[in-house]
């Protein structure tokens, strides 16, 4: 059985880097580290020279005293494989494992991540240090589990080598067969960009216009997510030959232009995250109106939950964050570690690993801090992290739990990518995501994320009672087919504008918009346009309740033959009176498109219009300033209420339920205190 993420337990871990200290200072930080609760430490993500100090001549003594220092003093660790930082001897001799910007220039040595997926080189190197890593350290005994590299695709996740631009031209080989396929899928006859010869076939480059071919990048997003998922399958595969039974293989982070979910279906046990709240009140970017700030974060929690039902934090916000150039982030307030922790253990975490144990002294992240300071002194973050670990002792029976949610906001990769590079995709698809997240938090409605792809199957959409899908620009017949079986057996459905006019290449459709999801939806739309400036605030009407219709706005009429009903029309614009939201219904289910995207307050009366608003006002009155997070297991369901702001609250709980944490009784009208939270067991 696995030591952590096992469904027994929920532990606290730390991020170590011997290599930054002397190591007479090793016994004491981890006898530390254990009195304060630690019981894992994750290490050597940045290390190759400890271990490859010299093409081909590989040491191990540094990490083995440190693993052998572990394992008597008792203290799990995680190995991490050290490819997100070649060392300056192999980036020196073989300057061809780096990655390039746009225009060919090369990523120097000096930072971290330099490197490109697809050079041959380099993929030998990392071949070659995984295996002597795992081979020699995978069955020591206080190792626990294996990281692969660390945050793929962070910092970039675009790749211009020419090893990319030859494996560029290998995936759409495999992908098309033929040029005459590809030039058909890119609609090359634009533009005269039709490719003769393989060899003309290149990444997307700098053109005089600042422009390129959206179906080429469109496809160029596919293959940087497939490069790394087979840079981490590679190395996932290594590993297993050499790790002990129960030992875990995870890596950390979620970026773009990544398939994650492929990534930890082909390589992982689970996918582990990295959450730092308190960007959100640094200096770069900060916004005093958004409402969300700290709390955002569960919407990145929700993401990772969509790949791993429980998981693990490899990196929690701990201190003050930035680099020497950029990212400030303040110290957390006393009670903020406490909160983020249990937002992570709401979500899903079994497994809470703080960045990093002691802030390193040098180095482009010697702002970014750790539990302790500089000097190691004993100070008010490492009595917050014991108080933490004393708390989650009362927690033990949560562990294993799912989050519980009877909402979905449905996506897939092709239309976050086509989102990317698409302005007028982006446009609807920003501002709707935002607001449903948003819109779901104030209304204290838990919901999933669920991505469609080859794999989905109606069983995982029937859990939920009503499913969003914004902005479906691309479609595919297997995912209406899904969608159609859904809303048949039972289900809700609501799209909005934009759905169903591109195929899965990215090109316009000549059907009737909305394209295949017109029979479902019950939907014509003979124009659209979108909100010229000078039309102001669309306004839509239904029954009543004014709602804007943001962006962009399709003009709808229900399609006869079908049970499509007029729920709203535009009460404003030149188009005034024309239908705006129809609602069709399909076997014993129900399918809503709406002509626009959803601003804050439109998602938010979409919510109150269909009772899904505050699905447990039996059992509490919150407000809008605090979370509710539900997790089950074995039909009990725990409820955090998690308060986010720097004033006390007030929570109604209206039944009889137990206070874990405070392990009494408790009904009526609670206070949360400044960044306090409750888990409540009924």
């Amino acid at each position: 059985m696995r030591e952590i993420i096992n469904g027994k337990k929920i532990c606290l871990g730390t991020c170590y880097y011997p290599e930054h200290w002397d190591a007479c200072l090793w016994p004491r930080d981890l006898d530390r580290m254990l009195e304060a609760g630690i019981e894992a430490v994750r290490v050597a993500e940045f290390a190759w020279s400890k271990i490859e100090p010299r093409e081909g001549e590989y040491t191990y003594e540094f990490f083995d005293s440190f693993l052998d220092l572990a394992a008597e003093k008792g203290m799990k660790v995680i190995f991490c494989t050290p490819t997100a930082t070649p060392p300056a001897w192999l980036t020196e001799a073989y300057p061809e494992v780096l990655n390039a910007d746009k225009e060919g220039h090369l990523y120097r040595h000096g930072t971290r991540r330099h490197y490109n997926y697809n050079s041959p080189v380099y993929q030998e190197f990392c071949r070659k240090i995984v295996e002597h890593s795992a081979s020699h350290y995978g069955r020591h005994p206080a190792i626990i589990g294996w990281q692969i590299d660390n945050e793929l695709n962070c910092e970039n996740n675009e790749f211009y080598s020419e090893s990319d631009g030859v494996a560029f031209r290998r995936f759409l080989k495999e992908k098309y067969g033929t040029l005459e396929a590809l030039n058909r899928a890119w609609g090359t006859v634009f533009w005269n960009q039709t490719y003769t010869a393989w060899s003309e076939v290149c990444l997307p480059g700098k053109t005089n216009s600042g422009t390129n071919n959206p179906h080429q990048l469109l496809d160029y997003l596919r293959f940087v997510s497939d490069s790394a998922c087979r840079f981490a399958g590679m190395q996932a595969d290594i590993i297993r030959k050499y790790c002990k039974e129960g030992d875990f293989v995870t890596t950390n982070g979620i970026f773009g232009n990544l398939d994650n979910h492929r990534l930890t279906r082909d390589s992982l046990d689970f996918m582990t995250y990295d959450s730092y709240p308190n960007f959100s009140y640094g200096l770069d970017g900060y916004r005093p109106e958004d409402r969300m700030k700290d709390r955002g974060c569960s919407r990145s929690l929700a993401e990772v939950r969509s790949l791993s039902p429980v998981f693990g934090i490899m990196e929690q916000q701990s201190g003050a964050n930035g680099w020497t150039d950029r990212m400030e982030a303040p110290t957390p307030r006393p009670g903020q570690m406490t909160l983020w922790t249990m937002q992570s253990i709401a979500h899903g975490a079994d497994y809470v690993s703080y960045f990093r144990w002691r802030t390193c002294t040098f180095g482009t992240e010697m702002y970014w801090h750790g539990i302790l300071d500089y000097s190691g002194r004993e100070n008010r973050r490492i009595r917050e992290v014991r108080d933490i670990h004393a708390r989650l002792q009362k927690l033990q029976e949560v562990a294993g739990a799912r989050y519980l949610a009877k909402v979905a906001i449905l996506r897939d990769y092709d239309n976050c990518w086509d989102a990317q590079i698409d302005k007028w995709h982006g446009r609807v698809e920003w501002l709707s995501q935002d607001s449903l997240f948003t819109a779901l938090q104030l209304e204290h409605v838990p919901f999933d994320y669920v991505y469609l792809n080859h794999e989905t199957a109606l069983e995982d959409l029937r859990q939920y009672h009503t499913v969003f899908y914004p902005h479906a620009v691309i479609l595919t017949r297997e995912r209406m087919s899904l969608l159609e079986r859904y809303v048949a057996a039972g289900g809700r459905l609501i799209m909005g504008c934009r759905t169903g006019y591109k195929d899965i290449d990215g090109r316009c459709v000549t059907e009737y918009l909305p394209g295949l999801a017109a029979t479902l939806t019950g939907t014509d739309i003979p124009e659209y346009s979108f909100v010229a400036p000078d039309e102001g605030r669309v306004t839509v009407d239904w029954d009543g309740t004014l709602m804007e219709a943001a962006v962009f706005n399709d003009l709808l009429q229900p399609l006869p033959d079908s049970h499509a009903q007029v729920l709203a029309a535009y009460a404003s614009g030149y188009y005034a009176g024309t239908p705006a939201l129809i609602r069709n219904l399909y076997g014993k289910g129900e399918a809503y498109y709406f002509g626009a995207a959803f601003s804050l307050d439109t998602a938010r009366t979409f919510l109150k219009k269909l009772s899904l608003t505050e699905p447990y006002a039996d059992l509490f009155l919150l407000p809008e300033d605090c979370e509710l997070a539900v997790r089950e297991k074995e039909g009990r369901k725990y409820f955090f209420l998690l308060n986010y702001t720097k004033e006390e609250q007030t929570v109604d709980i209206k039944q009889p339920m137990r206070d874990l944490l405070e392990q009494r009784p408790v009904q009526g009208k609670q206070s949360l205190p400044p960044y306090g939270v409750k888990v409540l067991a009924g």
